[in-house]
């Protein structure tokens, strides 16, 4: 029983964690960064793309990203997004090992498109 309340602590302490941080990068501009010409980079599978997407998002999944990202212009804006927001913090950091000095992480695709429908 001890360890069950320990387990369901866990878990409600990583959910709240992921809310909080879902809720600070959203309002962190990423709406006017979308409106002044950012590129909305998603990193999931194709196939994972295909299900669903923001519309006029680029997919190069992440395990392709470090030959492909030759194809995107180190000089644009991109945010960086996926299923739950894993995937695009290490693109993030792919890419601004790569020189890339405006990238952003906007966690889970359908977290950002559901903010961008609200504004």
């Amino acid at each position: 029983m001890k360890n069950a309340f320990i387990f369901g602590g866990i878990i409600l302490m990583i959910y709240v964690v992921y809310r909080v941080y879902t809720y600070q990068t959203l309002d962190r501009g990423l709406n006017r960064l979308i409106k002044n010409g950012a590129i909305i980079l998603d990193v999931r599978t194709e196939k994972e793309f295909e299900t669903g997407h923001i519309k006029g998002s680029r997919n190069i999944s992440l395990g392709t990203i470090r030959e492909k990202y030759t194809e995107l212009d180190s000089r644009k804006t991109y945010i960086t997004v996926c299923s739950h927001g894993l995937r695009s913090v290490k693109a993030e950091k792919i890419l601004k090992e790569k020189g890339f000095k405006n990238v952003y992480n906007g966690g889970a695709w359908s977290d950002l498109q559901k903010s961008l429908n609200l504004k």
